[in-house]
């Protein structure tokens, strides 16, 4: 039930930085309407789950000497390459441009990770 719960949070967190984005002017986020849209946003979260683990632990691993060269700084450059490259391949949400990615990475983790703290943990712990 858990991780049905940290799905519906990444799903809620990517519409608020969808939002977040054009409310601040921010291209490069697209989102079919409709069902279309729904069906897209729920299958880019699974789709950014799945590239995350399976293939982010190898690229962090290839890139792990620039990213200590600029003090952990080029991690936000790979989170943006995937969010961008998930959004490349998952009909009914497209994301384009390097200034999207950059932010859609770094407000969904915000995001996510608030509402994960605060949602997820206070149930955990009543467990």
């Amino acid at each position: 039930m858990s991780v049905l719960l940290r799905w519906a949070i990444s799903v809620l967190a990517l519409v608020v930085t969808v939002y977040a984005a054009q409310a601040l002017g921010i291209q490069g986020f697209a989102i079919a309407p409709g069902t279309a849209g729904v069906i897209g946003v729920t299958i880019f979260v699974l789709a950014l789950g799945i590239a995350n683990a399976v293939l982010r632990p190898v690229v962090k691993l290839l890139t792990l000497p620039v990213t200590c060269l600029t003090f952990g700084l080029f991690s936000l450059v790979v989170n943006a390459f995937f969010f961008w490259l998930v959004g490349q391949f998952v009909p009914g949400f497209k994301v384009s441009g390097a200034v999207a990615p950059l932010f859609g990475s770094v407000v969904m983790g915000v995001v996510g990770g608030l509402l994960n703290n605060i949602l997820v943990s206070k149930r955990e712990r009543k467990i």
